[in-house]
């Protein structure tokens, strides 16, 4: 099993540029992209030698939040992320993979699973100055892959919270 370790820093300029690490604490990942942007909010994420790797495309105008994975520079779509009407806590939908996503009631836990098998689980902690996440990824499981549908999830609660203060 691979845990990974997200944790974004409450900064407030034009780029979002934080890292992902690893068990170890050392970095692994880059996760980029313009707070602000028209046409919805992409974010990158890259290998430590900035290529990239995986982009996360959110798409507006969308009944209920909606996103697309495109891999590496040739932005082939490898995944669409969508979040479902669920009665108690969340669920996301995640086409490619086959994946789907159930959180808790309480939002700050969830489940990765593929045909009722665990893929992967993550842990947004309560109190933080930021956002940080604990990622549980099962051997074998592309973990840029499951880093998107993180970044998906995490845009997700940012636009209700913005949506709840205003």
């Amino acid at each position: 099993m691979k845990k990974l370790f997200l944790k974004q820093k409450l900064e407030f300029s034009a780029v979002e540029k934080f890292t992902v690490k690893n068990e170890n604490e050392e970095d692994c990942y880059i996760v980029q992209g313009n707070a602000v942007q028209v046409g919805g909010k992409t974010l990158h994420v890259l290998d430590m030698n900035e290529n990239k790797l995986l982009s996360v495309h959110q798409k507006l105008l969308a009944l209920m939040p909606k996103f697309f994975v495109y891999k590496g520079e040739s932005q082939e779509q490898v995944a669409e992320i969508q979040k479902k009407m669920a009665f108690l806590g969340s669920k996301y939908i995640i086409e490619g993979p086959g994946w789907e996503v159930k959180g808790k009631f309480t939002d700050h836990d969830y489940n990765i699973t593929k045909d009722g098998n665990q893929v992967a689980s993550l842990h947004k902690a309560w109190i933080s100055l930021g956002d940080c996440y604990e990622i549980d990824i099962e051997d074998g499981v592309d973990d840029t892959l499951v880093l998107a549908v993180v970044l998906a999830i995490n845009m997700v609660l940012e636009n209700e919270a913005m949506a709840a203060d205003s």
